[in-house]
C-alpha cells in the first residue's frame, strides 16, 4: 500500500511529533504501564471512555521509533470510536502483524507496519502500546 519512503516518513513523523503524547492529570482516565524486558520501550498509556466511546487516548514514556509511531497512529485511529470498533481496529492490526488477511482501509497509516512481521525482534516494539490500549479497553470498567 505504501512505498518504503512513505513508510519511513510516516514513522519518523509520528516518532518526532507523536500525536496524543502527554498524560492528563484527571482521575477519570485509566492508566496502563507497559515496558519491554529487552529494549528501551517503557510507556504509560491512558484512556478516557464515556458512554462506550473512547473520548481520549494518550501516552508518554521512552521508546524507539516503532513503539512511538505505532502507539501514536493507533491512538489517532481509536479516538472517537466505540470500544468494539477500537477492538476491531486493533484486531486488524494484529492480523497484519501475523501476516493474515486484514482490512487495509481500516488501518489507514498503520499500514506502514505491514512488513513488521519480517523483523521478529521488532514486533514487540510495534505492539507494546497497542497491547496497553487493548488492555485499557477490555478492562476499563474494572
Amino acid at each position: 500500500m505504501f512505498d518504503d519512503n512513505l513508510k519511513r516518513t510516516i514513522l519518523l513523523e509520528h516518532y518526532k511529533n507523536p500525536h496524543n503524547y502527554g498524560l492528563k492529570d484527571d482521575e477519570r482516565y485509566h492508566l496502563v504501564h507497559n515496558a519491554s524486558e529487552s529494549c528501551i520501550d517503557d510507556i504509560k498509556v491512558q484512556m478516557l471512555i464515556e458512554d462506550d466511546i473512547i473520548k481520549d487516548a494518550r501516552f508518554e514514556g521512552v521508546g524507539c521509533t516503532i513503539c512511538f509511531a505505532s502507539t501514536s497512529i493507533m491512538t489517532d485511529l481509536i479516538i472517537g470510536k466505540t470500544k468494539q470498533e477500537a477492538l476491531d481496529i486493533i484486531n486488524e492490526y494484529y492480523k497484519m502483524i501475523d501476516e493474515k488477511e486484514y482490512d487495509e482501509d481500516i488501518l489507514e497509516e498503520a499500514n506502514a507496519f505491514d512488513t513488521l512481521s519480517k523483523q521478529a525482534n521488532r514486533i514487540k516494539c510495534g505492539t507494546i502500546g497497542i497491547h496497553a490500549l487493548e488492555d485499557l479497553i477490555r478492562n476499563y470498567e474494572q
